[in-house]
């Protein structure tokens, strides 16, 4: 009899164990009665907060959901632009159920890697058509803020679809496939080029108008100081040719005496010099003319 008891209690123990169920604060949970989700007196789907609940033994199940806002960060997708570019774009969508029922019928019994694999589906869509709009130019210079908003409107739908609220979608990443890349570099570089090429031409231009104002200054400045030093030598000239003249009339003789001397110092100053003139050569006056010399 004690062992009977011992055995009722222990089942009884059991049953009220496999009663309780705890729903912690990040999640929350949906008890399914026979394979048929549990509903309230008015036929909603009953939603069990975080706290310590009750269920029927054997009868009730309970399917606890991830209640956090969840990240969806998958690998880069390749999208086409408005010029049929192709544009590799990293992303990431916050995201988090606020529809539980259709959260887990849509998605074959709460599957997370489901749930994110038709969310990726309808975010791209979004994308898609934004990235189909714009070139490349549009959404490099500034225009991811309106293209990544309307992303997000796009994938507004799914939560009446999957019971999924979408909190964000950000494009964190956008490269170019290396084909493309390598002829954007080259087009990049052949304006670079054209532009260098344009600067030397003018800077080729500009100093050959430098050089020929600096050729004209020095031209102006030689044919100033030649025609200075022609004022000046010829100043110089006709004052040392009144000098002479008037040397020239104080004493006639001596004056023609001294240039004599002069001329004779000059052509015999060479031991190897040799003159042949006439003896009664009026180079000789001076020489000959015993009456002159007194």
């Amino acid at each position: 009899m004690k062992n009977f008891s011992l055995i009722v209690l222990v089942i009884l123990g059991l049953l009220t164990v496999s009663s309780v169920f705890v729903v912690n604060e990040m999640e929350r949970g949906i008890v399914f009665q026979f394979s048929k989700i549990k509903r309230d007196s008015g036929g909603e789907v009953k939603i069990y907060e975080p706290g310590l609940h009750f269920k029927i033994p054997l009868i009730e199940r309970v399917n606890k959901l991830d209640a956090r806002i969840q990240t969806l960060d998958d690998r880069a997708d390749r999208f086409v632009t408005a010029e049929k570019k192709d544009v590799l774009v990293d992303s990431y969508v916050k995201w988090r159920i606020v529809d539980f029922p259709t959260f887990y019928v849509r998605t074959s019994g709460g599957d997370l890697a489901n749930a994110e694999a038709l969310l990726k589906q309808k975010v791209n869509n979004g994308l898609r058509t934004e990235f189909g709009a714009r070139t490349i130019k549009q959404i490099v210079s500034g225009d991811r803020d309106s293209l990544m908003e309307e992303a997000m409107l796009s994938a507004e739908s799914s939560k009446a679809e999957l019971g999924i609220e979408v909190i964000d979608v950000r494009v964190k990443r956008i490269n170019l496939p290396d084909e493309v890349s390598e002829s954007i570099y080259q087009r990049m570089r052949a304006d670079r080029i054209a532009v260098a090429k344009e600067h030397r031409s003018k800077g080729r231009e500009k100093a050959a108008v430098i050089e020929a104002e600096i050729n004209k200054k020095i031209a102006v400045l030689l044919a100033t100081a030649h025609k200075t030093s022609f004022e000046v030598r010829g100043s110089g000239d006709a004052l040392a040719a009144k000098v002479y003249a008037d040397s020239f009339n104080q004493d006639p003789e001596f004056y023609n005496f001294v240039r004599s001397l002069e001329a004779y110092e000059k052509s015999f100053s060479n031991k190897g010099d040799i003159m042949i003139v006439k003896p009664d050569s009026d180079f000789f006056h001076y020489l000959k003319d015993n009456k002159a010399n007194r």
